[in-house]
């Protein structure tokens, strides 16, 4: 255990479940691990995911603020160009444009758990990629497509994952609200069937910033206008 993780861990305030209020900002989260460069560079591999959220919203006209916590308001307003790693293009290029950035960030967030060797954040990419690309294969299957073109990084996902009891529940919600908030209670689930906590690892800074993105998430849809 680092000797300063006992403190930052125990000076965050305490996460409540799925609808309970947000404690601290993703951004004062970010700010709590300034000076600790592995919990760092960890959290802000997590959040980069939410920040990617919030910029396919706004780029979609569903949302007009935004409060990113890794990159800029210009870069989630596409008025600036997202940083290197998420820049790099799959070859062939995917056919959904946003799927170019999404395959980067796996990769990057892949990446970043390979060299800081943590095991939560490569298990938690790979159950994203693996989740991401269920739901791309049963709204292409809907629509009587090949779903090949719509998946991203699937070397990526996690091969004994089945998903499928998760997408038939996600497909029968009565609105797209309560489809995503189907998910989100499954990934709650799994954070809680592998976080680390009350080891002081940096693997629980992970763990911490991914449950808090899901009541970030969670408190935003609930705030959005039916």
């Amino acid at each position: 255990m680092p000797p300063d993780n006992y403190y930052r861990i125990c000076a965050l305030p305490v996460l409540g479940d799925l609808g309970t209020p947000v404690p601290i900002a993703p951004a004062g989260l970010l700010a709590h691990v300034a000076e600790a460069a592995r919990p760092r560079t960890l959290v802000e591999a997590v959040l980069l995911f939410d920040d990617l959220v919030q910029r396919e919203a706004f780029l979609a006209g569903e949302v007009r603020e935004v409060t990113p916590a890794v990159l800029s308001a210009a870069q989630i307003r596409n008025e600036e160009p997202l940083p290197e790693p998420l820049a790099a293009e799959a070859s062939p290029p995917p056919r959904v444009a946003a799927d170019a950035v999404w395959s980067a960030y796996f990769r990057h967030a892949a990446g970043v758990a390979r060299r800081e060797g943590s095991p939560l954040l490569a298990a938690w990419v790979a159950h994203e990629v693996t989740l991401r690309n269920a739901l791309a294969s049963a709204r292409a299957q809907a629509l009587g497509l090949e779903a090949g073109p719509y998946l991203v990084t699937a070397e990526l996902g996690g091969a004994e994952e089945d998903f499928s009891p998760l997408v038939s529940e996600w497909a029968a919600a009565p609105d797209p609200l309560a489809g995503l908030r189907v998910l989100d209670r499954a990934r709650w689930a799994w954070l809680a069937e592998h976080d680390r906590w009350f080891t002081f690892a940096d693997e629980e800074f992970v763990a911490y910033a991914a449950r808090l993105m899901l009541i970030v998430r969670w408190h935003r849809l609930s705030a959005a206008p039916v």
